[in-house]
């Protein structure tokens, strides 16, 4: 049966790396990708930094001691198995979006040859349903210790994104928190809101509804994983990150909340799975009814906000 143009059915992937091993891990990401688009998802969402991970282990090994040698190894191991887009690592995947007629939101860390090629970005990479790279987003500011690896990005990637018959668009982690960013998102008129976190239900349990109720959209939280069993036994220093480690590091958590609030899917622990759910627009419309933050409901005589959209860059060449 034709689905009606008026629904999206997306699926969230809440699944673990196999940790700091890039092909390993999109390989796990193409599976996924493939059991979505089996089921007829137009959408599918990964967690932040999933390719190849999340640096967890700066807080497990004294990751703020200057000059030192377990920070210097791992962070070098890190930076071999990030992704470069240039360097086509992501083509498999956009082949497949384009194969399945399904767009991805992949939580990836972009090593960027256009900073030089040896810094690391927290990147929200979003391939559409035809296969191409539209946009990738470098996380604006990495939280607390990430910022001991990974660079602060730019607005050049707050873009919104047709999706018939939603307007996506996304965020990483904690910009999530950051009313401007979201609100950039909203004035262009998102009604599909994406966010991704490397995986916990105190992320998702309360802003998730929080961001539904005050944008008026859908909002899907995807999550990852990470488990004891998910680091590879050649990891470097593995003893070290490990000692007195629990069994979860990430425990997922997630989710999907309505135009009104209200959960769709409610959020999901320590599982690893394909979400799927079916999203109606007629209930973003309903809600924009009373409220509509960036349209009847908005001042810009009174209130403005600015975008820069720039790619930022250190270096500026003017030929001739």
């Amino acid at each position: 049966m034709e689905k009606s143009k008026d629904e999206l059915k997306v699926g969230i992937a809440q699944i673990a790396p196999v940790w700091l091993d890039r092909e390993k891990t999109i390989e796990k990401v193409l599976s996924y990708t493939t059991q979505a688009g089996d089921q007829q998802c137009e959408l599918v969402v990964f967690g932040e930094a999933l390719v190849p991970g999340y640096p967890f282990w700066i807080e497990r090994t004294d990751g703020a001691k200057f000059n030192s040698r377990i920070q210097k190894e791992i962070h070098a191991h890190y930076l071999d198995q990030s992704v470069q887009i240039e360097s086509d690592h992501l083509n498999e995947l956009c082949l497949l979006a384009e194969q399945k007629n399904i767009a991805v939101y992949l939580g990836a860390i972009e090593k960027a040859p256009d900073r030089g090629g040896h810094s690391v970005y927290c990147s929200l990479v979003y391939i559409n349903q035809h296969g191409n790279i539209s946009s990738v987003h470098r996380k604006l500011m990495p939280t607390y210790e990430e910022r001991l690896s990974w660079a602060t990005g730019d607005g050049h990637g707050l873009q919104v994104h047709s999706l018939p018959p939603f307007s996506v668009g996304g965020l990483n982690c904690w910009e999530n928190w950051m009313p401007l960013a979201r609100t950039s998102l909203y004035a262009q008129g998102e009604d599909l809101h994406v966010s991704v976190w490397p995986g916990g239900y105190h992320n998702t349990h309360d802003l998730t509804r929080f961001i539904a109720k005050e944008s008026r959209s859908y909002v899907i939280a995807a999550s990852g994983l990470m488990r004891k069993s998910d680091f590879p036994t050649s990891t470097p220093h593995l003893d070290s990150i490990l000692k007195n480690c629990s069994e979860f590091l990430a425990k997922g958590g997630s989710c999907i909340a309505g135009p009104d609030g209200n959960w769709i899917v409610e959020p999901c622990i320590e599982e690893e799975q394909l979400l799927v759910a079916t999203l109606f627009h007629q209930k973003v419309r309903e809600e924009r009814q009373n409220f509509d933050p960036t349209g009847h409901y908005s001042r810009p005589d009174v209130l403005q906000l600015k975008l820069n959209r720039e790619r930022q860059n250190c270096l500026v060449i003017k030929e001739g």
